[in-house]
Protein backbone atom coordinates (compact mmCIF):
# COMPACT_ATOMS: atom_id res chain seq x y z
CA UNK A 1 0.00 0.00 0.00
CA UNK A 2 0.93 3.53 -0.73
CA UNK A 3 0.08 6.98 1.22
CA UNK A 4 0.77 9.91 -0.32
CA UNK A 5 0.88 13.06 1.62
CA UNK A 6 0.54 16.57 -0.70
CA UNK A 7 1.70 19.30 1.31
CA UNK A 8 0.49 22.53 1.19
CA UNK A 9 2.28 26.03 2.82
CA UNK A 10 -0.47 28.57 2.70
CA UNK A 11 -0.48 32.08 2.94
CA UNK A 12 -1.60 33.10 7.06
CA UNK A 13 -5.64 32.91 7.02
CA UNK A 14 -5.84 30.64 4.17
CA UNK A 15 -4.97 27.11 5.52
CA UNK A 16 -8.76 26.44 6.24
CA UNK A 17 -10.28 28.01 3.06
CA UNK A 18 -7.43 26.03 0.83
CA UNK A 19 -8.82 22.67 3.15
CA UNK A 20 -12.67 23.54 2.57
CA UNK A 21 -12.08 23.89 -1.00
CA UNK A 22 -9.87 20.91 -1.37
CA UNK A 23 -12.72 18.71 0.40
CA UNK A 24 -15.17 19.81 -1.60
CA UNK A 25 -13.30 19.48 -5.19
CA UNK A 26 -12.33 16.33 -3.93
CA UNK A 27 -15.76 14.82 -2.89
CA UNK A 28 -15.94 11.23 -4.09
CA UNK A 29 -12.70 10.86 -4.51
CA UNK A 30 -12.30 6.98 -3.46
CA UNK A 31 -8.13 7.27 -2.72
CA UNK A 32 -8.67 10.36 -0.79
CA UNK A 33 -8.40 9.62 3.25
CA UNK A 34 -8.07 12.61 4.83
CA UNK A 35 -7.30 16.63 4.71
CA UNK A 36 -5.77 17.93 7.48
CA UNK A 37 -4.61 21.40 8.60
CA UNK A 38 -1.80 21.70 11.60
CA UNK A 39 -2.22 21.90 15.45
CA UNK A 40 1.59 22.19 16.16
CA UNK A 41 4.66 22.29 14.20
CA UNK A 42 5.06 24.51 10.72
CA UNK A 43 2.49 26.90 11.11
CA UNK A 44 -0.81 27.22 7.95
CA UNK A 45 0.34 23.75 6.41
CA UNK A 46 -3.01 21.67 4.41
CA UNK A 47 -2.02 18.09 3.88
CA UNK A 48 -3.80 16.05 1.59
CA UNK A 49 -3.97 12.43 2.28
CA UNK A 50 -4.26 9.59 -0.70
CA UNK A 51 -3.95 6.38 -0.38
CA UNK A 52 -3.22 3.70 -3.30
CA UNK A 53 -2.94 0.10 -3.39
CA UNK A 54 0.82 0.72 -5.48
CA UNK A 55 2.50 2.89 -7.26
CA UNK A 56 1.05 2.12 -10.81
CA UNK A 57 -2.23 2.90 -9.48
CA UNK A 58 -0.53 6.50 -8.26
CA UNK A 59 0.36 7.34 -11.60
CA UNK A 60 -2.56 5.65 -13.29
CA UNK A 61 -4.47 8.31 -10.90
CA UNK A 62 -2.30 11.31 -11.50
CA UNK A 63 -2.59 10.77 -15.23
CA UNK A 64 -6.37 11.08 -14.56
CA UNK A 65 -6.24 14.16 -13.34
CA UNK A 66 -3.96 15.48 -16.66
CA UNK A 67 -7.16 14.44 -18.49
CA UNK A 68 -9.94 17.39 -19.76
CA UNK A 69 -12.77 15.21 -18.51
CA UNK A 70 -15.51 16.74 -17.79
CA UNK A 71 -15.25 14.97 -14.03
CA UNK A 72 -11.22 16.93 -14.34
CA UNK A 73 -12.96 20.42 -15.15
CA UNK A 74 -15.79 20.30 -12.78
CA UNK A 75 -13.02 19.83 -10.15
CA UNK A 76 -10.59 22.70 -11.44
CA UNK A 77 -13.78 24.90 -11.45
CA UNK A 78 -14.22 24.11 -7.62
CA UNK A 79 -10.11 24.76 -7.30
CA UNK A 80 -9.83 28.01 -9.28
CA UNK A 81 -8.06 30.44 -7.33
CA UNK A 82 -6.49 27.69 -4.95
CA UNK A 83 -2.69 29.11 -6.53
CA UNK A 84 -3.26 32.44 -4.80
CA UNK A 85 -3.85 31.10 -1.06
CA UNK A 86 -0.70 28.85 -0.93
CA UNK A 87 3.10 29.70 -0.81
CA UNK A 88 4.94 26.49 -1.56
CA UNK A 89 4.11 22.53 -1.37
CA UNK A 90 5.20 19.04 -1.54
CA UNK A 91 4.59 15.25 -1.73
CA UNK A 92 5.73 12.87 0.40
CA UNK A 93 5.17 9.08 -1.14
CA UNK A 94 4.97 6.60 2.21
CA UNK A 95 5.31 2.66 1.55
CA UNK A 96 3.31 1.15 4.16
CA UNK A 97 4.69 -2.33 5.71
Amino acid sequence: MIIVHDIFICKPGQASKVAKMFKEAMEGNKELVNIMTDMTGQYNRVIMVSQYENLTAYEQSFEKYMQHSEEMKKMQEKMQGYHDMYLTGSREIYRVW
